[in-house]
């Protein structure tokens, strides 16, 4: 009886034994398993635009040539609102700016392959953009307007005149102008272009009726050519809100973004740097040139 009383307690001690090293070594693959997706996370954050930024000490900043939001002045230096935002943005962030010009088409390609870290481009906030990206608060507002050839528009009684079937207007390809143009105007033909500069020159030399873009670019063309250009509206087709835009999946760098603007707004950094660009035309002697 005692005999069989020991085996039984030995059997249970062995048992016991056996769980006991099971709970640990479950506990310590759980502990394991725990310890890698932590670190994956803690390695998925570290990979975000804003602490590679941080690391590198520079921000890759897509911008595109639209006067005044980008041009280059007599030294072949990039200047205007954008860069001088890009500038105030890197700045704060105790880092250097690094300026990646692009066609207008190509500007978000390069931001989804990851060629640049971020979009300053005067872009306009729109629904189907936000479907490939994701956009800040907005830190400027704008407005679309239209000028036309006054030599080819003398006899036409008002802007609805444009919307005819002999009427070419011109807009640059991939733009809020472009879709813009082409949805008040559905009858006229939409000659559109890959720069500011070419439809600028269109409407000046008679090539099209019109130019549908962004304010103030369409009054400076008035303002610059008054015999042969003329600004028929007294208030823009559309007005618009732009924000930065940056990669989906990134919100680390959304919320510096959006207090970076609160912060400018506040301190009216901002809208003194959008007096200077849009107010006036001062900066054409400061660049040295007359784009």
């Amino acid at each position: 009886m005692n005999t069989h009383q020991r085996s039984c307690r030995f059997f249970l001690n062995c048992v016991v034994t056996v769980l006991c090293w099971s709970l640990v070594g479950l506990s310590m693959a759980q502990a394991e398993v725990s310890s890698k997706s932590l670190g994956g996370t803690s390695h998925s954050n570290q990979s975000g635009t804003l602490q590679r930024v941080l690391e590198k000490g520079t921000l890759r900043v897509g911008v595109s040539l639209f006067t005044p939001w980008t041009l280059k002045n007599k030294d072949d230096q990039l200047v205007g609102f954008e860069i001088d935002v890009a500038k105030q943005l890197a700045k704060d962030l105790g880092v250097q700016p690094e300026f990646h010009v692009f066609d207008w088409e190509n500007i978000v390609p390069a931001l989804l392959k990851r060629e640049i870290d971020i979009i300053a481009a005067g872009m306009v906030i729109t629904p189907q953009r936000a479907l490939k990206v994701n956009f800040s608060q907005p830190y400027d507002s704008s407005g679309i307007g239209l000028v036309t050839n006054i030599p080819l528009t003398k006899t036409f009684s008002g802007p609805q005149d444009l919307n005819r079937s002999e009427v070419v207007l011109t807009a640059v390809t991939g733009t809020v102008a472009e879709d813009l143009a082409r949805r008040v105007f559905p009858k006229a033909t939409i000659k559109t272009f890959t720069s500011s500069q070419e439809a600028i020159q269109a409407v000046i030399s008679g090539n099209v009726h019109g130019y549908v873009e962004h304010a103030p670019i369409t009054t400076f063309v008035a303002l610059d050519n008054p015999k042969t250009v003329d600004e028929p509206l007294s208030k823009p087709l559309l007005e618009t809100k732009a924000g930065f835009a940056v990669i989906k999946g990134d919100p680390d760098f959304i919320n510096f973004l959006n207090a970076w603007i609160i912060s400018h707004n506040a301190d009216v950094w901002l809208a003194a740097a959008h007096k200077y660009w849009f107010g006036s035309l001062d900066w054409r002697t400061a660049i040295g040139n007359n784009p």
